[in-house]
Formats: structure tokens, C-alpha cells, sequence
């Protein structure tokens, strides 16, 4: 599903290169669950905007499903997105301005796709929001609305859910329904979920772990590296 191939990121911090991705090499198949952890300002943000396509790379390539997303020109790169990614932030960013349904509909209306207000109804039922279609994100607790774009992110039956700290901005009851909620999509739609967390017990859910430090993965300790167990 996603192949990093000496991906790398770098920006100009004054009059200085600042590396906060060193090259990376990451495959992640199709239906599995990664979860990518590490202190903050370790660079697990900016990977997985870079798998998102919501920011080019430095250097190396990035193949989503097969298309070298690194060779796409913004137009041809914001379709793919639209159909195969479903992005869920910490901090919603929903629209205020529009309903829980009319937030759900927006990746739909983008590409024309048909019944796309009865699916968006049809999803709000899924996340148990059937009641709340026609409030707004201010009328909702921060569960709800992360419920509400868990939603959104499905609306295009997207193959990859990428999901940056989704319980990070929720007390303890609600991050764990959300991550509940996120568990049973991946199973009963069989989509690859890579999530960003700093909670070890979410992270020893996952199929696989990616641990990240000043900008590069962590080796994972075995027995033998550790000298046998005690």
C-alpha cells in the first residue's frame, strides 16, 4: 500500500538547513495497522503529512497504492487524495460554518459523487452521530466531533486512513471510544490505518510499530540485543 524510498525532508531554518526527516525507507502493506511513535519533534508529524501528499519531500520517492505520488502535479495529487486517503487530524478541522452532515459531504461533493447526501447520513449513523447531523462543530463535544470526521474521512471509501494523534485533543473515555471507533473501520473495511500516537498502550495495538527520534526510526531492541531476558 505505501513504499518510502529515501524519503527525506529539510527546510531552511535562518540561514541554516534544518533536517527534521533524515531518509527514511518504509513499507507499509496493504490492510496493516502501524502505529509511528516517538517524542515530540521526532519528525512523526511531518511523515505522515508527507504519506498524506499534503507536503512534498526533499529527496526520495513515495508509491500510494501503486501511483509514485511524488511524480503528481498538485491537481492530479488532490484527486488521489480525495479517493484513496482519509486524513483524521487532532484538532478535527472541521468547518465551522457547515453542519456534522454538510462537513461529511464536502469530500463527496468535490467528486461529484452520486447519493452522496444519503451516504453522509448513512455514515453519521456509523460513528452513532444520526442525531447530530444538523448541529454544528461548536454545538458537538470534541468525541463528537472527532466522530464527525472519522466520517468524513470514510466518505470516499478510501483504501488508507491516516490518523495524527486522533484521541491527543480528548479526555480519557472519549480517546479510547475513538480509537475504538478507528479499530473496528480498519477491520470491518479491511483499510491499511497508520497512526500517529504518543500513547504506548494505542501503539502495542498495532500490527507494527515505527518508532522515530531527531528524525530517524529506532531500532527495536530484541532479546539477543538486550543480552537475553531477566
Amino acid at each position: 500500500m505505501i513504499t518510502l524510498r529515501g524519503v527525506s525532508k529539510t527546510v531552511q531554518s535562518g540561514d541554516r538547513p534544518l533536517t527534521i526527516l533524515h531518509p527514511l525507507d518504509l513499507n507499509v502493506p496493504d490492510g496493516q495497522f502501524l502505529a509511528i511513535v516517538g517524542p515530540s519533534g521526532s519528525g512523526k508529524t511531518t511523515l505522515l503529512g508527507l504519506m498524506a501528499g499534503l507536503d512534498a519531500p526533499s529527496g526520495g520517492t513515495i508509491d500510494i497504492g501503486g501511483t509514485e505520488i511524488t511524480a503528481l502535479d498538485e491537481d492530479r495529487l488532490a484527486v488521489l487524495r480525495g479517493a484513496r486517503i482519509g486524513f483524521v487530524f487532532q484538532f478535527f478541522h472541521l468547518v465551522p460554518s457547515l453542519t456534522a452532515l454538510e462537513n461529511v459531504l464536502v469530500p463527496m461533493e468535490l467528486v461529484g459523487r452520486k447519493g452522496a447526501r444519503e451516504r453522509a447520513s448513512a455514515l453519521l449513523a456509523e460513528v452513532g452521530l444520526a442525531e447530530r447531523a444538523h448541529h454544528y462543530p461548536t454545538q458537538l463535544s470534541g468525541g463528537e466531533q472527532q466522530r464527525v470526521a472519522i466520517a468524513r474521512a470514510l466518505a470516499n471509501d478510501p483504501p488508507l486512513i491516516l490518523a495524527d494523534e486522533p484521541t491527543g485533543n480528548l479526555d480519557g473515555q472519549n480517546g479510547r471510544h475513538i480509537l475504538d471507533l478507528l479499530l473496528s473501520v480498519r477491520t470491518a473495511r479491511q483499510v491499511t490505518l497508520v497512526l500517529v500516537t504518543h500513547d504506548p498502550e494505542i501503539a502495542a495495538l498495532a500490527d507494527a510499530k515505527l518508532t522515530m527520534r531527531d528524525g530517524r526510526p529506532v531500532p527495536e531492541l530484541t532479546t539477543a540485543d538486550t543480552g537475553g531476558a531477566r
